[in-house]
């Protein structure tokens, strides 16, 4: 597989399909020096395609887009006067680009010894995604062989947004090659606003990142946050914090704020007394039934919104029932619990990360009010705001419960608060500093049998408690709500203290073990008349068990029925098999145009069988015209085998032999030539091969020979007549790939016999 270094960035020179643009080899424009500023026609982006799965120069998506740069191509950046000075006063962030350098600053390096506007838009269109809250670090620019005319390529996590940050490098950069204005702060502004509302919020986010740490796929299935972790039948499913196997039953119990507190008390778990209220009269009526002080609290509300506390008056209660009210659902009055407040976080019965709340307090100046200051002492704290990845919300002056928490303490949002002294603006929600490394075990099985009780799998578990390293019932402690799918940013974020993993304690609840959520995927590729090898594998699996999906240009098939006749080699059809939860193994066949114009429908395969090297024609429109451009293509489909699994290699293509050294797995060659001299030396490395001696199929491993069938011999008269005469190779591939997966060959024998009598292709002779 391709080799990415540890900034996210492949190397840059080499070999490649395309040349590296002059700018990225080793090699520096000549100097040039500066003449009077000179006005150049806007750079023309062709097109620009979303590349979804691995392609030529990643194994993640990628946008490619086809840069023309006209007349630039006589003007690399150390010829443009003024120009490095504006980029970089724009850009400031450019001095992280390491480039082919290899260090930091190495991309400015390039940029005043003279490199060519290709690689600057690549450059630019990665710190603009970077600036939007979108960090990627890949990125490439290649000439092709139409003078002046690129191939721009960078990662991107979003297509629209990939797409726009290419767009607006252009512009950035023919205004600052042109010395014209360029509204920086407006572009980057635009493309976080994107990047907030159509990227994985931050909690979906960091469970796909630590299941992609650990090789599991992902397929996002939503604009929103359901993503499915996984293929097939060995996938999972999330949304945001929830997960499959988080029961709506629980959930419902979790929302039922009474309903939840009577189940915990029932199993032993300290809650606080009360009750559902109906008006502002019945929560004062409540709160004299319960006892003073109370809490006052919406039953279904976040963030602690509506949430007043240590309520001692009638006029406190009956003011913070309405700030409860207006959050829009019911009102709950309970007895209040000194102590801090805590946010646990349970996964698979486990308590995996723990958070302390924080007052906050605005310190006099003698001259602002309280209003004043809550802008400028607390809403300028950078964990505040109104965007999802932020997990601190900003305080709003005018909000009821901080207006009936300064009327408490005789102030409004107006007063004017003298120097040195303060008030207190909030109570409730701001879970800021990590605990987990403080949590009593007592109370870590406290929590995990709370989460138990409600029935929820991954729990949010909101906790008062003087002092967290203690025992919960010899303090007085009770847990106060118990919420499903918990926001995770506080222990992602927390102000004091580490950081949790959060998301690998989800991916581990998901996938115990080493568990990948991976199907047997076999990836294939040809010259164009591959789709009987593909049917033969396919059908091998399934009657090895294994409902297997097949995407094919003789169509697309379930099982054994036939979904769609039309060709399905395309990103789509693929995707859409590794969606179904009925699938347990695949088998995908593809082209080099696929490769090039969407990349391949998965991540990883379990075998990749490359069975010939296709020509470049009918590929001119992406600017591929050369027979030695094609290996650097199909590589890709050995590029994405995994190490515990293998390349189906033809070993009478020299081209395709040569891909072997590509093959993260085994290599397993086959040929129709008993003596092919690339097979004998891979047998004397104790290498796995296929081979037809006369009639004979046989399967070697070093020295050692096994007869698998010979189609000469009665009982497969059926299979030589109803099969192409040509049909030997696909025979051979398919045996090999079957051997690749662990199949018997007693199985193996067998499936050749069912396919020709039960397969739906008609005979060719």
């Amino acid at each position: 597989m391709r080799r990415i270094d540890q900034n996210g960035h492949a190397p840059s020179n080499g070999g490649g399909l395309y040349p590296p643009a002059p700018g990225i080899s080793a090699d520096t424009a000549p100097a040039s020096a500066a003449g009077p500023q000179r006005h150049f026609d806007d750079i023309v982006i062709r097109r620009m395609a979303h590349l979804r799965g691995p392609n030529i120069w990643t194994y993640r998506a990628v946008i490619e887009a086809i840069v023309d740069i006209g007349a630039l191509e006589d003007y690399p950046s150390n010829t443009l006067p003024g120009f490095y000075e504006r980029l970089t006063a724009w850009l400031p962030g450019l001095i992280e680009h390491r480039c082919s350098v290899g260090r930091r600053g190495g991309f400015l390096m390039r940029l005043r010894d003279g490199t060519w506007p290709g690689h600057i838009l690549e450059h630019v269109a990665l710190e603009l995604q970077t600036q939007a809250g979108m960090k990627t670090g890949f990125g490439k620019a290649r000439m092709t062989h139409e003078h002046g005319v690129y191939k721009v390529v960078i990662r991107t996590r979003n297509a629209a947004i990939g797409k726009l940050a290419i767009e607006s490098a252009r512009d950035l950069v023919m205004a600052a090659i042109n010395d014209r204005p360029y509204d920086v702060a407006a572009t980057i502004a635009k493309l976080t606003e994107m990047v907030d509302r159509q990227c994985l919020g931050p909690s979906t986010a960091c469970i796909v990142d630590a299941a992609t740490e650990r090789g599991i796929p992902h397929i996002r299935l939503n604009d929103g946050n359901l993503v499915q972790l996984g293929h097939g039948a060995a996938q999972r499913r999330i949304w945001t914090a929830e997960t499959d196997r988080t029961s709506a039953i629980a959930e419902g119990i979790s929302r039922d704020k009474d309903l939840t507190k009577q189940l915990l008390a029932a199993a032993g778990v300290p809650v606080p007394e009360g009750r559902t209220v109906e008006s502002a009269e019945d929560a004062w009526d409540a709160a004299e039934d319960i006892g003073l002080p109370v809490v006052v609290k919406p039953s279904d509300g976040n963030h602690a919104r509506g949430v007043s506390l240590n309520l001692k008056t009638r006029e406190e209660v009956m003011h913070a029932f309405a700030a409860a009210e207006a959050e829009g659902s019911e009102v709950i009055v309970e007895s209040f619990i000194p102590g801090q407040e805590h946010r646990l976080l349970v996964v698979g019965g486990k308590v995996v990360a723990a958070t302390r709340g924080e007052i906050i307090r605005v310190s006099g100046d003698g001259k602002s009010t309280i209003g004043q200051l809550i802008d400028t002492q607390v809403n300028t704290d950078p964990r505040r705001g109104e965007e999802e990845h932020l997990p601190l919300e900003t305080l709003r002056a005018g909000d009821a419960v901080l207006l009936l928490l300064l009327q408490r303490q005789g102030l409004t949002a107006d007063s004017v608060l003298p120097r040195g002294e303060s008030a207190v603006v909030q109570r409730t929600g701001n879970m800021a500093i990590d605990v987990t490394g403080q949590v009593h075990p007592d109370i870590a099985e406290q929590m995990a049998l709370a989460a138990r009780v409600v029935g929820l799998d991954i729990a949010g578990i909101d906790l008062v408690v003087e002092d967290i390293a203690k025992p919960l019932r010899a303090q007085g402690g009770a847990i106060v709500e118990v919420n499903a799918g918990p926001g995770l940013l506080m222990h992602l974020k927390p102000a004091v203290g580490r950081a949790q993993p959060v998301g690998e304690a989800i991916a581990e609840h998901l996938f115990p073990g080493n568990g990948t959520g991976r199907v047997p995927i076999v990836g294939l590729i040809g010259d164009g008349e591959s789709s009987l090898a593909a049917r033969l594998i396919a059908s091998l699996l399934q009657l090895h068990g294994q409902q297997t999906a097949l995407a094919c240009g003789d169509g697309l098939f379930l099982g054994t029925r036939q979904l769609s006749q039309t060709s399905a080699l395309g990103y789509e059809p693929g995707e859409r098999m590794l969606i179904n939860r009925t699938v347990q193994a695949a088998v995908f066949e593809t082209s080099p145009r696929h490769i090039l114009a969407e990349g391949l429908p998965y991540d990883r395969c379990q075998v990749g069988v490359v069975m010939a090297m296709p020509g470049p024609e009918g590929l001119e429109d992406l600017y591929v015209t050369e027979t030695d451009q094609m290996p650097n293509i199909v590589r890709t489909q050995v590029d994405v085998v995994l190490p515990q699994g293998a390349a189906v290699l033809n070993a009478d293509d020299a081209e395709v032999l040569a891909l072997a050294d590509h093959s993260d797995g085994e290599v397993i060659l086959y040929s129709l030539e008993a003596d092919n001299a690339a097979v004998s030396a891979h047998r004397v490395r104790k290498g796995r091969a296929v081979l037809a001696r006369g009639d004979a199929i046989v399967l070697v491993t070093g020295a050692d020979e096994t007869t698998l069938l010979n189609l000469s011999a009665p009982a497969f008269t059926e299979l030589t007549t109803r099969l192409p005469a040509d049909a030997r190779p696909h025979v051979l591939a398919a045996v090999a790939t079957a051997w690749a997966l662990g199949v018997p060959t007693d199985l193996a024998r067998a499936n050749l016999l069912h396919f020709c009598v039960h397969s739906s292709t008609p005979a060719v002779h």
